[in-house]
């Protein structure tokens, strides 16, 4: 008889004691914590994250009132540890046609490495499958991790435009 093992490769366990929700409500104490992971999920890569936190304060809140129903938040008990935000009726400029496109997705840099990005993004697939047969979503042409993620998705480079 001969034994076989596998390690399972750390994005695939998930940490205990996550919940994926819909965000209820986007009240300013909310906001502010979206806005806290936001900026730190943009450290290092300022052409990609806008302006500081009054362009993150304003894009957050158009995000919210664009796409509140595939507004999501991934929590460790209470506090929220990434976000992901899926639109299921964006109009492509590109696809010329409307799509489902993912706004934003970031995880707090503290919690990263533990399969919470996972989790947002199934759930994520899993609303905008209920209304899209294609999802859009742009990443900065430097963020490699992001792209090799989506890859691991299926997601394929269709295009490029400046940042």
């Amino acid at each position: 008889m001969v034994s076989f093992y596998k390690s399972i490769p750390a994005k695939f366990r998930t940490m205990t004691g996550v919940r994926i929700e819909r965000l209820g409500k986007l009240d300013q104490e909310t906001l502010e914590r979206l806005i806290e992971i936001y900026m730190r999920g943009y450290e290092g890569m300022r052409e990609y994250g806008g302006e500081g936190e009054r362009y993150a304060k304003r894009y957050l809140r158009w995000c919210w009132n664009k796409a509140k129903d595939g507004f999501f938040v991934a929590k460790v008990g209470d506090e929220i540890a990434g976000f992901i935000v899926c639109d299921s009726d964006w109009y492509s400029k590109y696809e010329g046609r409307t799509v489902g496109a993912i706004h934003e997705f970031v995880v707090d840099r503290r919690y990263q490495g533990q399969g919470i990005g996972h989790k947002l993004m199934e759930k994520c697939l899993e609303y905008l499958g209920r209304y899209n047969d294609r999802i859009e979503l742009w990443v900065g042409e430097k963020n490699e991790k992001a792209m090799k993620f989506y890859e691991e998705y299926g997601f394929r480079k269709a295009g490029q435009r400046p940042a």
